[in-house]
């Protein structure tokens, strides 16, 4: 797959994900948020070169393009974003068996120690919310292990990192399975993603939510977030459920609940799709 069509996959993903009402989280449909969407516009286009540029290694992708965000809107708007979506890119770029799941899994295999040592530059520049500190292989320090052992260490408190731990299984088993439901019921529309980001909310407590108010609340929201999932995944128009999801959006801003997580997982499932497709 070029770079160009990796970069058009990327920005179409991270704008698909903002046209979606995702409770909570940034998106259109919302008045008055901060950040605004405009700043995750300015950044889905900063950082796809970086995402698909040609020659890099893994932990260069998520360097530069954070580098770059950082350089379009001066704070973290993708951190999460980018570290899914940079191993996904190599695999598109270096896959020779037509999978992009087989290709992903040997990407991660052979990251290194120097992977890691950009990964840590990258999440050290973007600061992102409710880091904390780590009992082993804290991001202030300096790694000595490889990035795939990093991730491997933290997967008990970041989903992100758990992906990189279990070869994505949570793009490739849950949320590519909910994009193909939502487009086979719905035709491929923006209440696709609003589909895949409730499944994740439903299923898969949130750990942005979990760092920053612990997992009490996470396991809430997850609750808050089924009989809305359930409704979606039934009705015929998504239209039916827009005063529910308003009502669940109001409430997690009105308890400053951002489910974080869930929305890169989302992004991260509409590039594998359109990887995977390509």
């Amino acid at each position: 797959m070029t770079s160009d069509a990796i970069a058009s996959a990327f920005q179409a993903a991270c704008l698909a994900e903002l046209d979606a009402l995702k409770p909570g989280n940034v998106h259109r449909h919302a008045e008055s948020v901060e950040p605004a969407v405009s700043d995750f516009e300015r950044s889905a286009a900063a950082a796809a070169p970086a995402i698909s540029a040609q020659g890099l290694t893994v932990g260069q992708r998520i360097e530069e393009a954070v580098r770059a965000t950082r350089a379009a809107v001066s704070h973290n708007t993708n951190l999460g974003i980018v570290l899914l979506a940079a191993p996904l890119a190599q695999a598109a770029l270096t896959a020779t068996n037509g999978s992009l799941r087989l290709s992903l899994a040997e990407v991660l295999a052979a990251l290194t120690v120097d992977d890691a040592r950009c990964a840590y530059r990258a999440i050290r520049m973007a600061e992102p919310g409710g880091l904390g500190n780590a009992p082993e292989h804290d991001v202030a320090t300096d790694p000595s292990t490889t990035l795939l052992d990093a991730m491997r260490a933290a997967a008990t408190r970041d989903r992100i990192a758990w992906n990189y731990a279990n070869g994505f299984v949570d793009i490739f088993d849950l949320g590519l399975n909910w994009r193909e439901g939502g487009i086979i019921r719905w035709g491929d529309v923006p209440s696709v993603a609003t589909y895949i980001y409730l499944g994740f909310l439903a299923h898969v407590p949130d750990t942005l939510i979990e760092r920053k108010f612990g997992p009490h609340v996470a396991a809430e929201v997850l609750d808050e977030a089924r009989p809305i999932e359930s409704g979606l995944a039934q009705c015929h128009d998504p239209k039916e459920m827009m005063r529910p999801l308003i009502a669940f959006d109001a409430s997690l801003r009105e308890r400053g609940l951002n489910p974080g997580t869930s929305a890169d997982l989302t992004v991260a499932t509409l590039f594998a799709g359109t990887l995977a497709g390509a």
